[in-house]
């Protein structure tokens, strides 16, 4: 299951990204950690800024709202996201996982 904190207005949660997929998808949970697979390449921070914009759009947030707090160089990342909950985190986690079934 997902490890998510909430605070005041928003929440954080580990994500692992794996760079130059073939498309941009959540593919589930892995070890606590969402996981996201994204088309672009690790350069000059891209796949930092995929990472944002597809979690921002996933979770009906704006850009804005989406900021990476820990991990900028790694695939495992610590993010934070104002606005949202946590139920929204783990439902587009286990419908990601329905799908693969």
């Amino acid at each position: 299951m997902i490890e998510v904190r909430e605070s005041a207005g928003g929440l954080s949660f580990l994500v692992r990204v794996q760079p130059r997929a073939s498309r941009n998808e959540i593919d589930g949970e892995w070890q606590g950690a969402l996981r996201i697979r994204l088309h672009v390449p690790p350069v000059e921070g891209r796949a930092n800024e995929a990472l944002r914009r597809f979690l921002a759009d996933c979770l009906n947030v704006p850009l804005a709202a989406v900021k990476i707090t820990s991990g900028w160089r790694s695939r495992l990342k610590r993010v934070e996201v104002q606005g949202a909950r946590a139920e929204q985190v783990r439902a587009i986690a286990s419908f990601s996982e329905t799908r693969k079934a």
